[in-house]
């Protein structure tokens, strides 16, 4: 039986007894059923896989003891940071979601010309905390050890003057000429995606004057959370771990 896996923010070692949060205790207690001794899976983004076990079980609250841990080696050879403008509603989170299975390094949710969320610091805050999450239960979904990087939302221009971000800057682009397979495409790169409505004239300034190279996915118009997902497998199977 595949034993349950769940994200941690705390330091894990073998013989360690780890304080599980209630969001935690509420799914493998009341949700799984499980109850002292029962066996389960810890991480906290450190690579490792832990196993558990169930040591004391409360109300608000249960603990687990760290039995042992084993290297997960799952991690694609390609980085991909992905730059996805903020889309609407559920949208954002099912890019956050898909992308972290599909294998992505980073992701930086970007503020574009035409982009229609408008995040003031307070709502800010609380949506970096549920994009967290999203991410987090991706992880433990799809058996990935290491957490991408989530960082917080940014202007276009701000980020693509970055100096930390990846040299090799792609655009998606309907009306780009080339493909992906017309880039060299080594350890890894950015990948941009625009919001509903496209890239505005500020946007595409911005990116042209980053150096940032214009590719196509076909000859249709995908929407925003449908073309950065499917770049990112067209990348993986190019030049990551789906070959």
């Amino acid at each position: 039986m595949r034993l349950t896996r769940n994200h941690v923010d705390a330091p894990l070692a073998v013989g360690a007894t780890v304080a599980l949060d209630d969001a935690v205790t509420a799914h493998l207690v009341r949700v799984l059923r499980l109850g002292l001794g029962d066996a389960l899976v810890l991480f906290n983004g450190d690579g490792f896989d832990y196993e558990a076990r169930l040591v004391s079980v409360a109300k608000r609250g249960a603990q687990a003891e760290v039995m042992s841990r084993r290297e997960v080696r799952n991690e694609s050879p390609l980085r991909v940071v992905l730059a996805q403008a903020i889309a609407r509603g559920d949208r954002m989170d099912w890019v956050l979601q898909k992308a972290t299975e599909l294998g992505v390094a980073a992701i930086v949710p970007i503020v574009t010309e035409r982009t229609e969320v408008k995040l003031d610091a307070d709502r800010g805050d609380k949506r970096m905390q549920h994009w967290r999450g999203v991410v987090a239960a991706a992880c433990e979904q799809c058996g990935r050890t290491r957490v991408p990087e989530l960082h917080a939302p940014v202007a276009l221009a701000a980020w693509l003057a970055d100096p930390p971000r990846p040299a090799l800057v792609l655009c998606l682009d309907p009306q780009a000429e080339r493909s992906l397979r017309d880039v060299a495409i080594e350890a890894g790169c950015a990948l941009v995606i625009g919001p509903e409505g496209g890239f505005g004239e500020r946007d595409l300034h911005a990116l042209r004057a980053a150096g940032a190279v214009g590719v196509r996915l076909g000859p249709r118009v995908l929407r925003t959370e449908t073309a950065g997902l499917a770049a990112l497998a067209a990348l993986q199977m190019l030049g990551g771990d789906f070959g």
